[in-house]
């Protein structure tokens, strides 16, 4: 894992201070991320960080400097991204389950929303009979579905958006403003998603008010950081699909994107120190002043979080053949608080500064209280 001097520089000043475990973030790599995104040469299309990935106000306000706009999922990211500075016109909200107290609130801040069922589009035409809405598709098994830890988004065994049924069996088709697909996650394929979308695109021949066609986010990042999302090959075909459905509708047809991990996922890093190490035959446990409910994708997908791991010591990165079989565990008796199990490592001393890579996204947000640790700080540099 490779961190630039700028970086290391901070975790060196900072990883035995009052921060105790702490985030820090490389800027200018968010930037970069957001970048690829907006360098889309398809024209009519708004990109939508989606603020589950990271809400901390400083990494909104970089989105937002790097024009990107904000999709949430609750009435709380909602509010923090009016608190942030972003317009009506630039968040998106769509979520499962929607009651009508949360479709009042949402269409009080004047922001765009999809309806995830049949119902809910029911109850959003007798709440707001002359305001179309967008609607989450499910293109169920027409593309065989990506499945991973995090699950199924389309497909059957999906419970999200409507079926291609309930797509066509939509009385009043002119209420429908848009289309709005999910794909999956951490997706590397850029034929699966062509093929995605190109389905969802067959749905919409029946829809004569459709505006903008709304395919969510998926694009990959590697657990170990060594394959990187084809943004060259992404842009080209997603470029060529919109302008091909634009011609057939007659008019440009918008494209919206919302970027999740991707953006923040490699810029974040998340720094302890060990705290204790335990010899045993087999293998070196390393205990750190830090907990998995501080950094909970070790803890939420256990099976699957494989974050590259530093070794700093007297300021510098250890670099050596010579490692051994180590688990680094938290600084709770919880018997899953375990960061990495069974990974390389240098023989390690009590007071070494150990980082976390892909630290970026999902894991300062889904910080819990669970085990009774604070929040760690975050920072950016």
């Amino acid at each position: 894992m490779y961190i630039k001097a700028e970086i290391l520089d901070f975790i060196n000043r900072n990883s035995k201070n009052e921060y105790d475990s702490f985030y820090v973030y490389d800027s200018q790599k968010i930037r970069e991320h957001c970048r690829a995104f907006k360098s889309i040469t398809y024209k009519n299309k708004s990109i939508h960080f989606a603020s589950m990935a990271n809400v901390n106000p400083q990494f909104l306000n970089i989105v937002k400097e790097e024009y990107l706009n904000i999709f949430v999922n609750s009435v709380m990211h909602m509010e923090m991204a009016y608190k942030s500075g972003f317009r009506a016109d630039e968040i998106i909200f769509t979520s499962s389950a929607l009651s009508c107290e949360v479709m009042k609130k949402a269409e009080s801040y004047g922001v765009q929303i999809n309806a995830d069922s049949p119902n809910q589009l029911m109850q959003w035409m007798k709440l707001f009979p002359d305001k179309p809405i967008g609607i989450r598709c499910n293109i169920g098994d027409a593309v065989k579905p990506y499945s991973n830890h995090a699950g199924s988004f389309i497909g059957n065994n999906s419970r999200l958006g409507f079926t291609i049924r309930e797509i066509r069996d939509i009385p009043d088709k002119s209420k429908v403003k848009g289309f709005h697909l999910y794909v999956g996650t951490d997706i590397f394929d850029i034929n699966y998603f062509i093929d995605c979308y190109k389905e969802l695109i067959a749905l919409t021949e029946d829809f004569p008010e459709l505006e903008y066609l709304n395919f969510g986010g998926g694009f990959g990042v590697s657990e170990n950081g060594d394959e990187k999302f084809d943004f060259g090959q992404y842009n080209t075909r997603v470029s060529e699909l919109m302008q091909d459905i634009s011609h057939k509708k007659g008019k440009s047809i918008k494209l919206i994107l919302e970027p999740g991990r991707i953006i923040g996922g490699e810029a974040g890093y998340f720094v302890c120190y060990v705290s204790d190490i335990k010899d045993r035959k087999e293998m070196q446990f390393v205990g750190v002043n830090a907990s998995t409910v501080q950094f909970s994708r070790p803890l939420l997908y256990a099976d699957i979080a494989d974050h590259p791991v530093m070794v700093i010591r007297g300021g510098t990165p250890i670099q050596t053949d010579d490692k051994r079989a180590t688990t680094i565990y938290g600084c709770s008796t919880y018997s899953r608080d375990i960061f990495s199990n069974n990974i390389e490592l240098p023989e390690l001393q009590t007071g070494d500064t150990i980082v976390f890579g892909n630290a970026g996204s999902y894991c300062a947000s889904s910080y819990m209280q669970f085990l009774g640790f604070r929040k760690p700080e975050e920072f950016f540099v």
